[in-house]
């Protein structure tokens, strides 16, 4: 070592190009800043795979690959700020991934069954999230097959309520499995958040899942407190919890302003203007309702909202409605003559809105104070009137 440190003493060129190596070798070290995505898919020539960022209300489409006879792809994007989620999209066939940092992810599929046989290196999470969607899959396709029979007549309604509850409870034990041992985890995330038929399994407004929700909370807030997705997962609990609560008396005047209990919405009314919940509802007693204009007891809800609204309108009782309507034109014309705020989701039936609110049938309401605090959750509208007074 001594003897090439003085030969670069001597030769001073030899120095600074060594110099500038070591350097070039560091800044690259420290300048890795991207992931990789990478594998095959067998039997997908010409085909096209499609990488996407999984949000927290949207999927956006980061890159695409064209497959040849091979099957290779690969793609790289920088690296999140945050734990993040993304997902390869072959044709309508899904394969999750989450990416921490710097990772490399490879996956061997075949294109017949890409989403379900895969496999996955470089991430236990992601091991632990394919796990975690196999088990979602297999909830889904037995509660399917339970509903066709249930609608051929087939089961009774309380036979299939039972067995329909039985499935979702053997996932929530799977998933759970993840939840407690590294709430921290992207896994234990994507666990909470699986959906049924565009229903969270989780139920924000169930005492046993409300801890489920709490515990990656505090593990998202404490390992990621400026992560949106840690924010968005603190409100959820905190709205689990204060609903839970709600038959208590609860001192709202002394809640601090920053404890927020609802999901901010943003989205267009019958013009096609964004509007958002939060713009609607600040300082004001407010409704949120989930409907559909279309359904038979649509005209006889908004004749109820009519009345609340003419009566206490003056006292600032406001009105967010979100239709779930598939036909945007019925809606329009029927939202044009609402004088409350109308809005619909064009993801309908699949709204992503719907299922973090855990909305299992319309329609629901849910009323906020004045403090922007869920006071009460309402599956029977004609208890309505009763309970409005207490928002005022």
């Amino acid at each position: 070592m001594s003897m090439n440190f003085t030969l670069l003493k001597k030769r001073p060129q030899a120095w600074a190009a060594a110099l500038s190596l070591l350097l070039a070798v560091c800044t690259g070290c420290q300048q890795k800043q991207t992931f990789t995505v990478q594998g095959i898919v067998s039997d997908a020539d010409g085909q096209t795979l499609y990488l996407e960022n999984v949000g927290i209300s949207e999927v956006t489409l980061l890159d695409s690959a064209k497959l040849s006879n091979n099957g290779k792809f690969e793609f790289t994007q920088p690296r999140p700020a945050y734990p993040d989620f993304y997902r390869l999209r072959l044709n309508k066939q899904l394969i999750n991934v989450a990416i921490d940092s710097t990772e490399t992810i490879s996956i061997d599929a075949d294109a017949t069954t890409f989403a379900t046989s895969y496999k996955v290196e470089g991430s236990e999470n992601c091991k632990a999230i394919k796990a975690i969607t196999l088990a979602q899959l297999d909830a889904n396709q037995a509660i399917s097959r339970l509903r066709k029979e249930h609608d051929e007549k087939q089961m009774a309604d309380t036979t299939y309520a039972r067995l329909t509850t039985e499935v979702a409870d053997a996932y929530k034990q799977e998933a759970l499995k993840y939840i407690y041992a590294a709430p921290m985890s992207t896994a234990a995330y994507f666990a909470l958040f699986q959906q049924i038929d565009g229903l969270l399994f989780f139920d924000l407004y169930d005492p046993t899942d409300s801890r489920a929700y709490g515990a990656v909370a505090t593990s998202f807030d404490h390992f990621y407190p400026e992560s949106p997705r840690s924010k968005h997962l603190y409100n959820l609990a905190l709205q689990s919890i204060k609903v839970i609560r709600g038959q208590r008396p609860i001192d709202l005047d002394k809640l601090e302003a920053n404890e927020i209990s609802y999901l901010d919405v943003e989205l267009p009314d019958e013009q096609g203007n964004p509007v958002k919940l939060s713009d609607v509802a600040k300082g004001h007693p407010t409704i949120i309702n989930f409907t559909a204009y279309q359904t038979e007891w649509s005209p006889a809800l908004n004749m109820e909202f009519g009345s609340l609204y003419t009566q206490y309108a003056k006292q600032g009782l406001h009105i967010y409605q979100i239709s779930l309507d598939a036909d945007v034109h019925f809606w329009r014309n029927a939202a044009s003559n609402l004088p409350w705020d109308c809005v619909h989701d064009p993801q309908t039936v699949y709204s992503q809105v719907a299922a973090l609110y855990n909305v299992k049938q319309l329609p629901a309401i849910f009323l906020l104070d004045k403090q922007s605090n869920i006071v009460k959750r309402l599956d029977d509208p004609s208890k309505l009137a009763q309970e409005i007074k207490s928002i005022l």
